[in-house]
């Protein structure tokens, strides 16, 4: 009527009632939310949704679905790997400014494999508060029912693409005391496994896909077995993770191991950087891998 805003409702519903939502200090909250089940979501966070000046997210679109769900009267901005260097800048000014920001993922929680990293890093820096809100975790889900070793795990986050650089990067998590957990493209998860099969050994491993959703499933069996199974049947639907059995022992270097190494790493770089590199993993000499791999190249032809 007087031309003055009107005040947002700071509230969510549950059962068709409201709930008010106190009042946050100025500060950056890392808000978990959830990977597919829509009620996997805590108390707290539904308060601190409702409750944030600011709401950023990796995808408004899909933080736009929860937030409807719950009927918070929120309008996110986007936060994600091409505008971050635009858009963190105006978010830290809102914090300084005394403002609330509320930072989700597109599931789960923040800083897995997402880019707010970034972010908190320049809030500590600045001396800001950084709150984590904790909740769901799709490593967690994966980890937990797959019947593996949770005492001690690693998540080593997406492997590579490329087939050289991924085994390379599995032979420096071979020796890993641990469950290894990674994320992984369905599209690419047969290859991926047959490098796992190849560089880690036959271990045991789940595949779990669609966590918390309709189809939800997981797969075990030993990694030769899973990546024959995607191989024939195809790429799976949706979401995937992977959790691998630790090693038995720590497994050293063999020849036979090298070579592949080196071949591997060849089709992707030049040989003189592939036996570097080579060098830098296995300990051994560059000079003697670089003539190593000339002797294997050549005796391909």
């Amino acid at each position: 009527m007087n031309g003055q805003k009107t005040p947002r409702e700071r509230s969510y519903h549950l059962g068709g009632v409201a709930f008010a939502a106190p009042p946050l200090d100025p500060a950056l909250y890392l808000v978990a939310t959830p990977i597919g089940n829509l009620r996997d979501i805590t108390l707290r966070a539904l308060e601190t949704l409702a409750a944030a000046d600011v709401v950023a997210s990796e995808d408004t679109r899909v933080t736009g679905v929860l937030l409807k769900h719950y009927a918070i009267a929120q309008r996110p901005v986007a936060y994600h790997e091409h505008n971050a260097a635009e858009a963190g800048p105006r978010l830290l000014a809102a914090i300084e400014e005394g403002k609330s920001v509320a930072l989700v993922s597109d599931a789960g929680t923040p800083l897995v494999s997402d880019p707010g990293f970034r972010l908190v890093t320049e809030a500590l820096a600045k001396g800001f508060p950084v709150v984590p809100v904790p909740g769901a975790s799709s490593v967690l889900a994966a980890l937990t029912a797959s019947g593996l070793p949770t005492d001690s795990f690693f998540f080593a986050g997406f492997l590579p693409s490329k087939s050289g650089q991924r085994r390379a990067r599995l032979e420096e998590l071979k020796a890993v005391p641990g469950t290894l957990v990674v994320f992984e493209s369905p599209r690419r998860l047969a290859a991926s496994l047959a490098d796992m099969a190849s560089m880690l050994g036959d271990r045991p491993a789940v595949v779990a896909r669609e966590l918390t959703k309709m189809f939800e499933e997981r797969r075990r069996g030993t990694l030769a077995e899973l990546a024959a199974h995607y191989a024939r049947e195809g790429p799976p639907r949706g979401e995937v993770v992977v959790c691998v059995a630790p090693p038995e022992e720590a497994d050293a270097f063999d020849a036979a191991a090298t070579d592949r190494l080196l071949l591997d790493l060849a089709d992707e770089m030049p040989a003189s950087r592939a036996a570097a590199e080579a060098a830098r993993m296995t300990g051994e000499r560059k000079g003697e891998l670089y003539r190593r791999l000339l002797a294997l190249k050549g005796s391909d032809r």
